[in-house]
């Protein structure tokens, strides 16, 4: 049985929800926009002020502009490296504790030696998840497609750079699934289904 899943995910393809209903399918914790707020109460820095640095690759813009030691005393460590780093450290305590499901963050990758980890990629096609994009984020039609190559150019570009795995690779994932072809129910039992078997 896998005490941790992992969900990797193109915007819009529904991976959060998926990952919400597996973990309340399962009993397990649910680690998601959550870790932002764990890392910030941590790194002690508003939410809001590190958020645009979520899962930005390191040769991006904003990752340079971040590029300011934090409280002085942490020499040439950017805000965003730092932010990855304690990510990481909450990302390892969650899966020593097992019973979990993590959205984002690489953290398959992470806890690649983990045997006990599910890595999953959600994945739908885009006229399906410009559809979700406007019905379920309240993106204008004429701004969906350009939402979700920017979201999904930036978290490529940031699980690359920092795994230097090709992201969405069947190869370095358990389960790929495309929820806009299976559906979101049959997405949700087959991740259950396949954690506990």
């Amino acid at each position: 049985m896998y005490q941790v899943i992992t969900i990797e995910r193109e915007y819009a393809s529904g991976g959060n929800e998926i990952g919400k209903r597996v973990a309340d399918a399962l009993g397990y914790k649910l680690y998601d926009r959550n870790l932002l707020t764990k890392a910030a109460k941590e790194l002690q820095i508003a939410s809001i002020y590190i958020e645009n640095l979520e899962e930005t690759p390191s040769g991006s813009f904003i990752f340079n502009l971040s590029k300011t030691p934090i409280g002085g005393n942490e020499k040439n460590i950017s805000l965003t490296e730092k932010l990855f780093e304690v990510e990481k450290n909450i990302i390892e305590k969650a899966a020593e504790e097992g019973g979990c499901v993590i959205v984002g963050r690489a953290a398959g990758y992470i806890l690649r030696e983990r045997p006990d980890c599910l890595r999953v990629f959600i994945h739908a096609d885009k006229e399906k998840r410009m559809k979700r994009a406007m019905e379920k984020e309240g993106i204008k039609a004429s701004e969906a497609e350009g939402t979700l190559k920017k979201i999904d150019k930036r978290r490529s570009g940031f699980f690359n750079s920092v795994t230097k795995w090709e992201w969405g690779s069947p190869k370095y994932f358990g389960l790929s699934l495309d929820s806009g072809k299976l559906g979101m129910d049959m997405c949700v039992r087959l991740l259950t289904e396949a954690v506990k078997g």
